[in-house]
């Protein structure tokens, strides 16, 4: 059903820029950072008692790989383990480094296998949610240059997280190539450290810093350089895996389920002709509708894409599970018109709902 990535590479070219699919920090995770850090921390001596204080984690939780934790819990974390090993240089770099591709589960699996080192990166930024970062880069206007957003994480473990998080991502970028990548140039926002031999070992030149925004260049030809372990079949099935992933996260957290347990029909499969609209949801959560509006945009989502959510899993189970003509399944979920509901349809899954219907029904040739 074909979910597209666009060409990273190409849209740079172009000269577009490219945001990441959220816009703060405060998303839930795994807990594979949390147990890396730990890990870490253990190597310097530090117990994991004194990590997991105050994070209300157990190391039961730390040792289970489904486990979902808010980012404040691992921002708990993090303070600790500046706090126990704040005074060694560089720590964010040492950190960093530990991160590789494996570390990020389904999320780095289908970097690896995405057909390019360009659209591996682009599938990064729409589903950097199901990353640990703090700071959240983008794309800028010029081919190869991305700036590192760091304006909202806590000023007491910011040079930390930015150290952390730009190494980490400068490491799963060589994991994808299966080399070092070559930096142009490397700006960091704070002061220079009294070493440097560190950040020039990691990036292969020295840094400028108290620059006005943290950036970092790549050279814009290996964004369009084929990866090592791309295949296609596997890419597509990792893209389906990780867009369910981060369904049932966002279904259970913060303010997007709030709005989106307000837009799923109490009639279930008898649907809501009339959608409740951004107005009287707002209303009904006791806020105005501009409030709502902000706080769905700093959870890097909105009124219309929680829509198109429970719109897209509800026209997926009535095609699947009913006999409902793709008409009345239109009319279900609220459409004037069946062409209206097919044409969205088409834009969510990348097939028509008859295609679809048949695929679903139609078993498998083996």
């Amino acid at each position: 059903m074909g979910e597209k990535i666009e060409n990273f590479g190409h849209n740079q070219a172009m000269g577009t820029e490219q945001e990441a699919g959220i816009r703060d920090w405060d998303f839930p995770r795994g807990v594979a950072s949390v147990a890396l850090m730990a890990g870490f921390a253990r190597e310097h001596g530090v117990p994991l008692a004194r990590m997991l204080q105050g994070s209300g984690l157990t190391e039961k939780q730390l040792a289970d790989p489904d486990a979902q934790i808010d980012a404040h819990t691992e921002l708990a974390v993090i303070r600790n383990l500046v706090r126990e090993l704040g005074a060694r240089p560089n720590l964010g770099l040492e950190v960093g480094r530990r991160y590789r591709i494996s570390t990020f589960g389904i999320f780095g699996f289908a970097c690896v296998s995405s057909p390019t080192l360009g659209e591996a990166i682009a599938f990064a930024l729409r589903y950097l949610e199901l990353s640990f970062t703090f700071c959240i880069p983008a794309a800028r206007v010029r081919p190869g240059e991305f700036v590192v957003h760091d304006e909202r994480v806590p000023a007491d473990v910011r040079r930390f997280l930015v150290e952390r998080d730009v190494t980490a991502m400068h490491q799963v970028l060589s994991d994808l190539l299966g080399h070092p990548v070559e930096l142009l140039r490397a700006d960091f926002d704070f002061p220079a450290p009294p070493d440097l031999d560190l950040y020039t070992e990691i990036y292969g030149l020295q840094p400028h810093f108290e620059q006005p925004h943290t950036t970092f260049t790549l050279d814009p030809a290996i964004l369009e350089q084929p990866l090592p372990q791309a295949n296609d079949h596997t890419w597509a099935m990792c893209l389906a895996q990780c867009r369910d992933l981060v369904s049932r996260r966002r279904a259970r957290t913060g303010i997007a389920a709030e709005v989106r347990g307000r837009l799923v029909p109490r009639g279930g499969l008898d649907g809501f002709a009339v959608p409740p609209g951004i107005d009287l949801v707002a209303r009904d959560l006791n806020m105005s509708t501009r409030t709502l509006r902000r706080h769905l945009d700093a959870a890097g989502t909105s009124y219309r894409q929680l829509l198109d959510e429970v719109r897209r899993a509800l026209a997926e189970e009535m095609l699947t599970a009913t006999p409902l003509s793709v008409s009345d399944v239109a009319i279900r979920l609220g459409y004037a018109e069946a062409s209206t509901f097919i044409h969205a349809f088409k834009r969510w899954t990348g097939t028509t709902p008859s295609v679809y219907r048949r695929a679903a029904i139609t078993p498998p040739v083996r």
